[in-house]
């Protein structure tokens, strides 16, 4: 199966380090290595296993090596100042490519030690446009409701699809959360996991997330953060020009694991409408440097409109996600007159594509195919 930035990493190793993220059990070593195997000198290490991390301090690996591979290097302390060191004084022809989850952000956040010295590619679960060429083309209704991490969208048994997601969760919360803060009350955490679960496709408020877990709003929002660093969840603001205000409106939450959304049909469909113009706007951002960001409309009147793609602050598209409801939704109509930018209806179950005015209204399965 095809990772669509395999490609631009291999361009991008050519002229700076890559840093390959996204979360856990996605695909990033297979990827990673995959990428390793068109070299004839790759080395793979593993902060992780004791071996390699004593290679990786002490620098180990032969000059003939061509591609070095650091995986969870994250974890080592001081790993930014390490990594610039080995950049700095490396052979010319050896490239560097550095995976992991990159909780709270550290790969973005690197600061001055790497500053212009590497390209971040995000890698995201597999999208319908990826599983193009392969046996699960077009397969929308497994994508929704497997997930796209590789191993539950693979798995033969679908009893393996519940237990690889119940064991992935409990062990990310359990394990990882630590790793960020002192978590009183995982429990409460886990709540309100629960509650986002059952939440996709609304505003979340935290002051009534905080009512309902017995909790400060302030500690929701820390929670939510984590599950956010996490990979977990991610949050769709709504559009604003003044950016800071539009910071402290309510967000829409969505799950990197469409598997994940309790309520069947249309949230999960919405999530994966969410997770796959993610996917394109940090594609366009990590590929071509484009400011752009996914965001949703919303007047005070409550009309809303799902998503807007929104390119150095101004909305470039806005897309309505609709399960079945071929007519066009009145509150689009607003946003495109009021707005004057493309709007796409995109609807799972229709019979027939149309055009009215300047709205589109097309079939899922053909739009995200071509995302």
């Amino acid at each position: 199966m095809r990772r669509l930035q395999e490609s631009l990493i291999r361009k991008d190793l050519e002229k700076k380090i890559v840093f390959l993220v996204g979360p856990r059990q996605v695909g990033k070593t297979w990827l990673a290595q995959r990428i390793g195997e068109s070299f004839e000198r790759s080395v793979y290490l593993n902060y992780d296993r004791l071996e390699d991390r004593r290679i990786i301090e002490k620098e180990a690996w032969l000059d003939s090596t061509e591609l070095l591979i650091l995986d969870e290097l994250h974890k080592m302390p001081a790993w930014k100042n390490h990594l610039k060191g080995i950049y700095d004084t490396r052979k010319k022809s050896m490239r560097i490519l550095v995976t992991g989850s990159a909780r709270l952000d550290a790969f973005r956040q690197v600061g001055d030690a790497l500053s212009g010295r590497f390209f971040l590619h995000r890698l995201l679960p597999f999208s319908l446009s990826e599983l193009e060429g392969t046996e699960l083309a077009g397969q929308l209704d497994r994508l929704m409701a497997r997930g796209g991490f590789p191993e539950p969208l693979l798995a033969e048994d679908p009893v393996d699809v519940d237990r690889w997601r119940m064991l992935y969760v409990d062990g990310l919360v359990r394990s990882e959360v630590l790793d960020f803060d002192r978590i009183h009350d995982l429990g409460a955490m886990q709540t309100v996991l629960q509650l986002l679960q059952r939440s996709v496709g609304s505003t979340v408020s935290y002051a009534s997330i905080a009512r309902d877990v017995a909790i400060s709003p302030n500690t929701v929002k820390k929670y939510i953060q984590i599950l956010e660093a996490l990979f977990i969840v991610f949050r769709v603001l709504p559009h604003s020009r003044n950016v800071a205000r539009s910071l402290l409106k309510e967000p829409k939450i969505y799950f990197y694991d469409i598997g994940m959304v309790k309520k069947e049909g249309g949230a999960r469909f919405e999530n994966l409408m969410a997770l796959s113009l993610l996917k394109h706007v940090r594609g366009r951002t990590d590929a071509q440097g484009q400011r752009v960001e996914l965001r949703y409309l919303r007047t005070k009147q409550k009309k809303e409109v799902d998503f807007c793609l929104v390119n150095e602050n101004e909305p470039e598209l806005m897309l309505e996600a609709k399960l079945s409801e071929s007519q066009i939704d009145s509150s689009l109509i607003y946003f495109h007159e009021r707005l004057g930018i493309p709007a796409i209806q995109v609807v799972k179950n229709l019979k027939r594509e149309r055009q009215e005015g300047n709205i589109q209204v097309l079939k899922a399965e053909r739009y995200l195919r071509g995302l």
